[in-house]
């Protein structure tokens, strides 16, 4: 059994910057990560991400996944693909399996950064072939280079349900409309621009009750809600579609962090249940470390910076780090941590997370 300084679960953003960060100081450092490929969502994002130079602006999500990586090799990381974590033991240990074998690997320290899985919506024909998640439509088209269908309805305006929209016009397909429950729109007004000026309605008020078709989708119903969200009784239309496209929101992956024996907590703004953990991303366990999704859904470019707020610390522990250069370092990644928390969508964020560190 290899003995690591740190072991990183999940190669998504969270997950590479905490490795890139660890092993720049020095540590000795395993990421492991079930898919083939490293990156997490990043692959799957033909977007320009805005912000800061820190977080590649101007840069498209595929590119930063490319360069993360290019980065985690220059920093000695050890990096084992399509291996599921499946087991987390009191000795620090972690049991990994592929196809073939199942291996253990021993580490100082444990950094979770397993990400998020999509939410879904239960109404009648919610599982006809056609109705997916926006997550499986953003595979098909820009991983696969698939359309998932011809004619779509998509359901939640958030960041991803706009994203997803407007990729799947660039790959050909017709958007029908976007299906918003809320009385306004959930994600960004730049993402909400691009969409409207492609002639996709905005159907506030509005969610799916029924998926109709014969042994596939071919239709769905649609209805007014009321200020609790109940559909209203004969505002129904029917809109003839193939695909629907479901952004409701994320859950973060927990699973791992609970059979470890971290504590949880809830967050109804950070997505549900997550691993409770003060600012140095520490969780309730004093060998494992929790960054990204798993710590509260926010940006991809939050994640990154969570994970090398992560990394760092967990080389602080480890002793490469004197308290000076620790410090100058975490305040610098806090800083940036900080920014990003403001303004409208940011600040109840901050909110959210300052009392899972209160917790």
């Amino acid at each position: 059994m290899k003995h690591y300084d740190v072991i990183v679960v999940g190669a998504g953003p969270a997950g590479l910057g905490a490795a890139i960060e660890a092993g720049r100081q020095g540590a000795k450092v395993l990421l492991l990560d079930e898919n083939d490929r490293p990156g997490g969502q990043l692959f799957k994002q033909i977007h320009k991400f805005f912000g800061s130079r820190e977080h590649y602006a101007g840069t498209r999500g595929f590119a930063i996944g490319r360069q993360l990586l290019q980065e985690a090799e220059e920093a000695g990381v050890e990096i084992h693909l399509g291996r599921r974590v499946w087991g987390i033991f009191p000795d620090g240990s972690v049991t990994a399996a592929n196809d073939t074998e199942s291996v253990r690997y021993q580490g100082s320290y444990l950094i979770l950064a397993t990400g998020a899985s999509e939410n879904a919506l239960a109404f009648p024909g919610c599982t006809l072939p056609g109705v997916m998640t926006a997550g499986a439509a953003q595979t098909f088209a820009n991983v696969h280079h698939v359309l998932p269908g011809q004619n779509i309805v998509m359901v939640g305006s958030g960041n991803v349900g706009l994203i997803v929209t407007y990729q799947l016009l660039q790959a050909g397909a017709n958007v029908k409309a976007i299906l918003e429950a809320a009385p306004k729109l959930s994600g960004y007004a730049v993402h909400a621009g691009k969409v409207r000026r492609a002639g996709v309605p905005v159907l506030l008020s509005h969610t799916v009750t029924r998926a109709m078709g014969d042994g596939s989708l071919e239709a769905v119903e649609i209805a007014q809600v009321d200020e609790h969200f109940a559909p209203i009784p004969g505002t129904e239309q029917v809109i003839p579609c193939d695909t629907l496209c479901l952004a409701v929101g994320l859950t973060p992956r927990v699973e791992l962090a609970d059979v470890s024996g971290c504590d949880l907590v809830w967050s109804g703004s950070l997505g549900g249940k997550l691993p409770r953990h003060n600012r140095h991303m520490e969780s309730s366990r004093s060998n494992i470390l929790v960054a990204g999704d798993l710590a509260g859904i926010e940006e991809a470019s939050t994640a990154l910076d969570e994970g090398r707020l992560a990394g760092t610390r967990a080389a602080y522990r480890l002793g490469l780090l004197d308290v000076g250069t620790y410090e100058g370092r975490r305040a610098e990644i806090q800083g940036r941590l900080d920014r990003l928390r403001q303004g409208p969508f940011g600040e109840k964020r901050r909110r959210a997370k300052e009392e899972v560190w209160k917790a």
